[in-house]
């Protein structure tokens, strides 16, 4: 892997004299040791802060949560990590905090990070809170943090701001809205049934009216409409999916269905992992580590709830159930068959737009502006196995062919929501938690062999490319 990535920066720029080609020689040099370290040591644990610790915490304590909606645990993540966020800017004051009226002051980064995540924890899973004390204490104690360390009730500041700020935001009412879909063509009926055999109401339909955390309402970036089913880009889109994600019988080579596997897991698990790989490779300081962790989790819960507004809005059925029902749908050239499976279950909400790329195109859009570049190599470290990437941007296209070889969406549908992300990602990271001091960009120098190159600025307006 190292060696193509070596040859292909050889082979993709030459000096035009000798003091150029020195330079540039030079810059290469640093950028081929920039990626061979990237690619030896990115799968080695590395170090880790506060935020990449309490991160952990929080996904191990919504993991032994009792089981909830997929995408409702977008704004317990979201809600951690501003608190931890604005507790290291009540001291640092690099950075506008999300949650208005947090007093500056001094002390621990450590105690106040940790606080703000033990505190919102325990709102957010009471059940859990001596555990979550037991961890709080020892991490104190194993980072030598005074109880009476000025820092801790920084943490508690922030916390309280966020869980505040959260009351009444429309997340897990009593009772939930209960939506079926429809029984025409193209409309979403059920895709889950229950032990009886009736089908479940969509999954967290609520999600699509919550409060978002920096959208004015989760409409406001809204998809434009799918295609006709009497379309041919329906027609297309019908035929590829039918034809790749059946579960037996289907056209998939390994690669397709390796992919497809990779990314049927717990989507925004994948990611947090992946900003723990990012901040222990690219980032030095505590601040800019809980502000990227921040800005992904506030994007990709915003961007659930655009999705599921739209989902609610437009109403249209996964492929399993129009591929079953493909000779009554009204449209002459799809082929229906009753027996037709998906590789992997489809989700329990509508097909349009997609909630899975919504978060990856949200989360790469908010990564791809906070490095200033699309091109940074990482890993992304599944349950069982790794894929390895040299673009922020090619994630959301895998995720793309992912979910047709998955057999859950129509292309039309996975693209739509990319789009949907990057401008959510887009509006995020330019609207909030804002440098104060003009130094935002400063750990970039660890990557200072990309724009030696001149990497860069060649990404200026990769966003629109990739936009559909």
């Amino acid at each position: 892997m190292v060696k193509n990535l070596v040859g292909a920066l050889v082979r993709g720029r030459a000096p035009a004299t000798t003091t150029t080609g020195a330079v540039a020689m030079a810059a290469m040099r640093r950028l081929i040791g920039v990626l061979i370290g990237a690619s030896l040591c990115a799968a080695v644990p590395a170090r880790a802060d506060v935020v990449t610790d309490w991160n952990a915490i929080m996904i191990s304590t919504i993991g032994a949560a009792p089981v909830a909606p997929r995408p409702a645990r977008l704004i317990d993540y979201a809600m951690v990590h501003i608190a931890m966020h604005d507790a290291v800017q009540a001291i640092q004051q690099r950075f506008q905090t999300y949650s208005p009226g947090i007093t500056p002051t001094s002390g621990s980064v450590i105690a106040a990070a940790a606080k703000a995540g033990r505190d919102v924890l325990v709102n957010r899973f009471p059940a859990q809170t001596a555990t979550l004390d037991t961890t709080y204490s020892a991490y104190l104690a194993a980072h030598q943090i005074a109880p009476n360390d000025p820092g801790i009730a920084a943490g508690s500041q922030a916390a309280a701001a966020i869980i505040q700020g959260r009351v009444n935001d429309g997340a897990y009412p009593v009772p939930a809205p209960i939506f079926m879909g429809g029984t025409g063509p193209g409309e979403w009926r059920p895709t889950v049934f229950d032990a009886a055999g009736a089908p479940t109401p969509m999954a967290a339909a609520w999600l699509a009216t919550a409060k978002p955390f920096t959208l004015m309402h989760s409409s406001q970036f809204f998809a434009p409409g799918p295609p006709r089913i009497t379309s041919r880009r329906y027609t297309r889109d019908y035929s590829e999916v039918k034809a790749l994600g059946r579960n037996v019988g289907s056209t998939r080579t390994e690669e397709q269905t390796a992919i497809a596997t990779f990314h049927s897991g717990n989507t925004l698990n994948l990611w947090n992992q992946t900003l723990h790989a990012l901040a222990n490779q690219y980032i030095k300081d505590v601040g800019d580590s809980a502000r990227l962790f921040a800005l992904v989790n506030m994007a990709m819960a915003d961007a659930g709830m655009s999705s599921w507004q739209s989902k609610i809005q437009y109403n249209r059925w996964r492929p399993i159930t129009a591929i079953q029902n493909g000779d009554t749908d009204g449209n002459r050239s799809t082929v229906g068959d009753p027996t037709w499976q998906s590789l992997f279950p489809a989700p329990n909400d509508p097909d349009y737009t997609s909630g899975i790329n919504n978060w990856s195109g949200s989360a790469t859009e908010i990564l791809r502006l906070f490095f200033q570049t699309d091109r940074v190599n990482f890993l992304m470290v599944g349950p069982t196995t790794s894929r390895f990437f040299t673009r922020f941007s090619d994630v959301p296209k895998e995720v793309i062919e992912a979910l047709i070889s998955r057999g859950v969406h129509f292309r039309f549908a996975a693209e739509a929501g990319r789009s949907q992300g990057m401008r959510v990602g887009r509006w995020v990271y330019t609207r909030f938690l804002k440098s104060l001091t003009d130094d935002e960009f400063d750990f970039i120098r660890t990557l200072d062999s990309f724009e030696d190159l001149g990497l860069a600025a060649e990404d200026d307006g990769q966003d629109d490319d990739d936009a559909e």
